[in-house]
C-alpha cells in the first residue's frame, strides 16, 4: 500500500513508535531533512507594502509614547 501511495514528491515514511522518544526523534530528523531541501525562508515584501508597515510602525510607537521604531516594550 505504501508503495503504491508514496511518491516523490509527498513520500511516506515508516517510522518505528516502539520507544516515544526515537519516533519522535526520527520524525524530527525527517522533517529537519525535508523543510533543509526545500529551504524556506521569509517572503520580500513589495516595497510600497514595506513603506506602508513602516509608517504603521511610527504611528502605533508614537500612539504607545515611543520614540523610534526599535523602542523595546516597557523601555
Amino acid at each position: 500500500m505504501l508503495s503504491q501511495t508514496s511518491t516523490k514528491w509527498a513520500p511516506w515514511y515508516v517510522v518505528p513508535a516502539d520507544h516515544k522518544w526515537f519516533s519522535r526523534l526520527a520524525t524530527a530528523a525527517v522533517l529537519v531533512t525535508a523543510l533543509d531541501a526545500i529551504n524556506p525562508g521569509y517572503p520580500v515584501p513589495d516595497p510600497a507594502v514595506r513603506n506602508q508597515i513602516a509608517q504603521v510602525r511610527v504611528e502605533l510607537a508614537a500612539e504607545l509614547g515611543r520614540t523610534g521604531p526599535g523602542s523595546s516594550p516597557g523601555g
